[in-house]
């Protein structure tokens, strides 16, 4: 359902990852780099950990930090052309992903005459492919390293949009496009997005983080959630445990009756 109309330009930014989409959009670019034979089978198997944690629990800033440096490191030598070359299958990977309920919501933000904008960690290329396949009207992302004659260096360049900076690109778009923040919506699930959200007089928690869901009680703000991951994985572990433990203890009683049977035996000979 759309939210009421705004009477001044406005707008909806959407961060991405576990927000607009189940798990980790720079998962799906590790993999197309693995076929693409820009990634290792090791960091591949690494990234598939990680994103499998990110979509139980979120990721910390530490965590955030540490993937920009990485990133930014494994492009060194690169050619700026074959990664854009892995837009369609990076892409491949992402929209199956997309929360249909998310993009309901920011198809009526539209509808409703607000912009609407990925605002995401994840790289600028990615966000802007992903904002046009979706008839978004714009995205904010990332550069990861600075380019020299066609070529990345592998040095962190530019903004990375997390936290306070990604409030800060929001300030600087609404600035320039004369957007009204005080009547814009801002949807995220992590607390690292809290900057983001505050800025904006409509903030909207996504599958949050512990922290963000506190946050969100605690200043009544609107909470979505569907993600329900966690919850299945958890659930998983419960019944492998319980199949362990049942495992076992049919194996005992298997091996107490075998023991019964052979002390019966003897006692008849």
């Amino acid at each position: 359902m759309a939210a009421d109309a705004p009477n001044r330009a406005a707008a909806a930014f959407f961060d991405l990852d576990r927000t607009l989409m189940e798990g980790s959009s720079a998962f799906q670019f590790g993999r197309a780099a693995y076929r693409a034979g820009l990634l290792s089978r090791r960091q591949l198997i690494a990234d598939g950990w990680a994103n499998l944690l990110f979509r139980m629990r979120g990721a910390s800033d530490q965590v955030s930090h540490d993937l920009r440096e990485r990133i930014s490191r494994d492009l060194e030598g690169t050619r700026v052309r074959d990664v854009e070359r892995l837009g369609a299958d990076v892409l491949a990977g992402v929209l199956p992903r997309i929360y249909p309920q998310v993009l309901e919501r920011a198809y009526d933000h539209q509808d409703d005459g607000r912009r609407v904008y990925i605002v995401t960690a994840a790289s600028q290329e990615l966000a802007d492919m992903l904002a046009q396949v979706l008839a978004f009207d714009g995205a904010i992302g990332s550069q990861f390293s600075e380019v020299r004659d066609g070529v990345y260096t592998g040095r962190p360049a530019g903004l990375f949009i997390y936290g306070n900076e990604k409030a800060l690109a929001i300030q600087r778009l609404a600035q320039r496009e004369g957007i009204d923040l005080a009547e814009s919506y801002a949807y995220s699930d992590s607390a690292s997005d809290l900057p983001m959200m505050r800025v904006v007089g409509h903030p909207v928690a996504v599958n949050p983080d512990a922290a963000l869901a506190r946050a969100a009680r605690e200043q009544s703000w609107e909470v979505l959630r569907f993600d329900r991951l966690g919850r299945r994985v958890k659930a998983a572990v419960g019944l492998l445990g319980a199949a362990v433990a049942g495992g076992i203890g049919s194996a005992a009683v298997a091996a107490h009756n075998r023991r019964r049977r052979g002390l019966v035996a003897r006692l008849k000979t």
